[in-house]
């Protein structure tokens, strides 16, 4: 009979048990499903015939909260949760958050900061022997000398400041079981040092770097070096973001004093489809404990309950994204077959209305790797798939993703699949078959589709990894055209971050020029949010980019980074005394008036600043969870495209906006706010986890990840972030 996991000694009792294999110590809710991490690992270590058992958010205070069921009889397994407990816990202005989303109830504070460390510590304190095993996340991104933005300084590989004997990254699967059979059979955890996908300690590193296991281990800058140098560190971080696809990447080495060496193995092998299947066929209870039903449950699950991970990996290459240095760029996809299997388990549900929320990843509408190159070779280490344009290698098929979508819909009981994860506009516009287009338009959107162009300036795109303005503008006169022949109201809604490296308030003029030309003012805005182990973030504390090594200018003043932020809403009455002063600062004084291409009247004014040749447009009032309270909206100009107004750039008049020397505009063509049923996922990468991705949450090893997994999101779904959250990351890409 299917039953959770143990969380207290009378449940171990119950089972028969008088000692766990392991103990999983958690820093969420105890959540078994399979959009979260622990409860995959937990499970697939199950299925394997070992004991695990729970503990949740323990009092890291009190020494006896780690002794619920004594020492197991393997050791101890720890994630500091589908989050980076960083994130979990502060906003990017470094602001304590309100609530948190997987804990009972949305309570904030049911964890530490660094939790991965501080647990480690608790059990240390407890039982000097018993081996940990650290993943998430949190582990994932910080598996080596990392930057640290909430104490902005380098800070040593989280194996090291934990005192964990194993750290396992990415999708976590493969190397928990590995593992967890080395110590059954009586292994040293001391020994096992062999496990793709895992980091250890070290003193003596001669035989890696002899290739004596296979390729030959690459010696990074040492720790002291990378804290003293930031070019030293951008070097190193290169390196090991050439080094995370399976099939080309060598063992990494990290030097901490004299003697002491951190070791990275190469990551794990992508699942196959079938492996895939198996860990999502698991027989999770889909639910949070019920002993969490008093509190109020566990926020977090509303998001991804009744959604599908159809896939993992992602080839988008986005600079904000971890995905890379969790899932990697290769793409993994689940059979047909399991996810109709899934979808109709879910349509038995009581709680199910006849809605599957998403079927997707860290990107929607990728089911198949790149090309057929990485088949057999992984993903290229000196390219991307995607940027600066598509690769002529590249294959661009949505049929199976149109296939398996057809299928669903088809189910009984299920009245409309949608798809919310991130979807690759670049590569649909690449595609030369509109059907995928077409029968999104039509089946598989409400109202507004949401994709992320991010910014529209070269040479911010360009440090971004991410597509030219035109491809955008092209993709929403397409989708405008469809929806046309097809007799639908729908629009596409932009996700933008502001105070990205190499942004500057010029740029952020650009921005707001094009939202106005758009006629959609944004409901949310991403602040560039510097979580570790993303090529943006090296930039954001190296000054440079570590591809090329080339300067990078970044905001770091917090009132410059206000001013970026506030221009991208330039309409909110608290935003206007910093738009005001930002485009003084830059002489667009032009942009200050009531003209058709102001941006603000030139003094504050009661209500919404309506300004511009779309005032009709302004944003709807929203109410917290982003639904519609009020106000009307006019659609966006006739073609969503740039208006032809004359525009003073840095003094000098240009007749079209297009030719700025700051890049391109953005087109848009959202009238309005969030439509009533957009709610179900935010895209932009739901969660960081130890799968993450997009992925709907992040896994012990990181994805969509509709959670996170003890592997670890253009937005997350993205993380960003990591973050589709983190773009860390399930993004949109």
């Amino acid at each position: 009979m299917k039953d959770f996991l143990p969380i207290t000694k009378e449940d171990m009792i119950k089972r028969g048990w008088t000692q766990p294999d392991f103990v999983f110590v958690i820093g969420d809710a105890y959540v078994d499903h399979s959009s979260f991490g622990p409860a995959i690992i937990s499970r697939v270590l199950e299925s394997h015939g070992y004991k695990v058992a729970i503990i949740s958010q323990p009092d890291w205070t009190d020494d006896e909260s780690i002794t619920t069921f004594g020492e197991p009889r393997l050791g101890f397994l720890v994630c500091a949760g589908n989050m980076d407990s960083m994130v979990n816990h502060y906003s990017v202005s470094k602001k304590r958050r309100s609530a948190d989303a997987y804990t009972p109830g949305g309570v904030i504070g049911k964890r530490p900061d660094y939790a991965t460390i501080v647990y480690c510590n608790l059990i240390k304190r407890k039982y000097k022997n018993s081996p940990i095993m650290i993943g998430g996340i949190e582990a994932s991104l910080r598996r080596l000398g990392h930057y640290d933005y909430w104490s902005n300084k380098m800070k040593r590989s989280i194996l090291m400041d934990s005192g964990a004997d194993l750290l396992m990254y990415g999708m976590g699967e493969l190397a928990c079981v590995a593992i967890a059979d080395a110590l059954d059979s009586g292994i040293a955890v001391q020994d096992i040092t062999y496990v793709p996908g895992t980091v250890y300690k070290a003193k003596d590193v001669s035989g890696v770097v002899a290739g004596e296991s296979g390729k030959k281990g690459i010696v990074l800058p040492d720790f002291d070096e990378i804290s003293s140098d930031r070019k030293a560190y951008a070097r190193s971080f290169f390196v090991q973001y050439q080094n995370t696809d399976f099939y080309s990447a060598c063992p990494l080495i990290e030097k901490y004093g004299e003697k002491r060496y951190v070791v990275q193995n190469p990551p794990s092998r992508p699942l196959t489809t079938q492996e895939f299947d198996d860990v999502y066929e698991l027989p999770y209870m889909n639910a949070y404990h019920p002993s969490y039903e008093a509190a109020g449950g566990i926020p977090a699950i509303s998001e991804i309950k009744f959604s599908l991970t159809s896939n993992r990996g992602c080839f988008g290459g986005c600079s904000f994204c971890a995905l890379t240095f969790h899932q990697g760029r290769v793409l993994q996809v689940r059979s047909h077959e399991s996810l109709i299997r899934e979808a109709e388990n879910m349509t038995k549900d009581p709680d199910f209305k006849g809605y599957i929320h998403d079927v997707g990843g860290p990107t929607a509408n990728f089911r198949r790797p790149a090309c057929d190159k990485q088949f057999k070779y992984g993903a290229c280490t000196n390219k991307q798939c995607l940027y600066p344009d598509v690769c002529k290698n590249m294959k661009v098929d949505h049929s199976d993703y149109v296939a398996l979508l057809r299928k669903l819909r088809k189910i009984p009981g299920v009245k409309k699949v949608f798809v919310r994860s991130g979807i690759r506009y670049d590569y649909l516009m690449a595609d030369k078959d509109d059907t995928f287009l077409e029968e999104l338009c039509k089946y598989h959107v409400s109202g507004q589709l949401r994709v992320a162009p991010e910014h529209v300036t070269d040479h911010v795109l360009d440090l971004m990894g991410k597509p030219r303005a035109q491809v955008y503008e092209k993709f929403v006169d397409k989708f405008k055209r469809v929806n046309d022949r097809l007799g639908l109201k729908q629009y596409v809604v932009p996700y933008l971050i502001s105070s990205h490296p190499g942004s500057d308030l010029k740029d952020a003029i650009a921005l707001a020029e094009s939202i106005r030309d758009m006629g959609y003012m944004p409901e949310q805005v991403q602040d560039f949010y510097p979580t570790p182990s993303t090529i943006s973030t090296c930039m954001y504390y190296c000054g440079v980019d570590p591809r090329n090594m080339k300067p990078v200018n970044v905001t770091v003043n917090p009132h410059e980074k206000a001013m970026q932020r506030a221009l991208i809403q330039y309409r909110r009455p608290e935003n206007y005394d910093l738009v005001k002063e930002a485009l003084i600062k830059e002489g667009r004084e032009d942009l200050i008036g009531f003209g058709p291409n102001c941006l603000i009247p030139p003094r504050k004014m009661g209500g919404k600043h309506v300004t511009g040749k779309n005032a009709g447009g302004a944003s709807k009032n929203t109410d917290g969870a982003g639904r519609n309270t009020g106000g009307k909206q006019n659609a966006s100009s006739k073609n969503n495209s740039f208006n032809k107004s004359e525009k003073k750039i840095n003094g000098k008049s240009q007749a079209n906006a297009s030719r700025e020397n700051n890049g391109k505009n953005v087109k848009g063509s959202a009238p309005g706010s969030r439509g009533k049923d957009q709610g179900f996922k935010n895209d932009r990468g739901k969660d960081q986890g130890i799968k993450s991705g997009r992925g709907k949450g992040q896994e012990f090893q990181v994805g969509k990840q509709k959670g996170q997994e003890f592997q670890g999101g253009s937005r997350g779904k993205e993380i960003r972030v990591q973050g589709k959250n983190s773009r860390s990351g399930k993004g949109k890409r």
